[in-house]
């Protein structure tokens, strides 16, 4: 796994060309710390009515709980470095983190809004899926992250819509 995990991580380093990388360096830049989820949250729920809301709320709420887990709970406990250096022909690897690289919470975070927000709002969640797998693609092509990282970012991001989704019904059961 881990020698698959590195020569795919050396694939996207060398092959996204120059350009690419730059418009999935810019768009990371504007998810840093949930900025773009939460921009379009307020957008949703601005121009959206209560499908809107509801989508916005779902989304935040989901980005909530996969921030928490990858980044307050699996990055403290995996500790995994980030991939070397070298590996890098650029020099936006200069710019990455020094926490664990395990799991992205990047990732997470962009894949729990759109989860979030396309059972309510379909359109918008598709919308919002672009940006999503350009933040997943930039963490590797920068150096930020290895494959595996992404996966598990999406994963726990899937599982923190899920969460949200069902969250009020299991609420509901749990007072009645």
């Amino acid at each position: 796994m881990r020698r698959v995990d590195g020569e795919l991580t050396r694939q996207a380093a060398w092959r996204v060309p120059p350009p690419l990388g730059k418009v999935l360096s810019g768009v990371e830049e504007i998810a840093e710390s949930t900025k773009l989820w939460c921009g379009a949250g307020v957008v949703m729920a601005s121009v959206g009515g209560r499908r809107g809301r509801r989508a916005a709320a779902a989304g935040l709420g989901a980005v909530v709980v996969a921030q928490l887990v990858s980044n307050g709970l699996c990055k403290q406990v995996a500790d995994r470095p980030r991939p070397p250096r070298e590996w890098f022909p650029h020099d936006e690897v200069d710019d990455r983190p020094d926490s664990s690289s395990f799991p992205s919470g990047h990732t997470a975070a962009a894949v729990a809004f759109c989860a979030a927000v396309a059972p309510t709002w379909p359109v918008a969640g598709l919308l919002c899926a672009v940006p999503a797998i350009a933040v997943a693609l930039e963490r590797v092509q920068s150096g930020a992250h290895y494959p595996s990282d992404v996966a598990a970012g999406s994963l726990i991001g899937l599982a923190g819509a899920w969460l949200v989704g069902r969250s009020p019904r299991l609420l509901v059961r749990r007072l009645l």
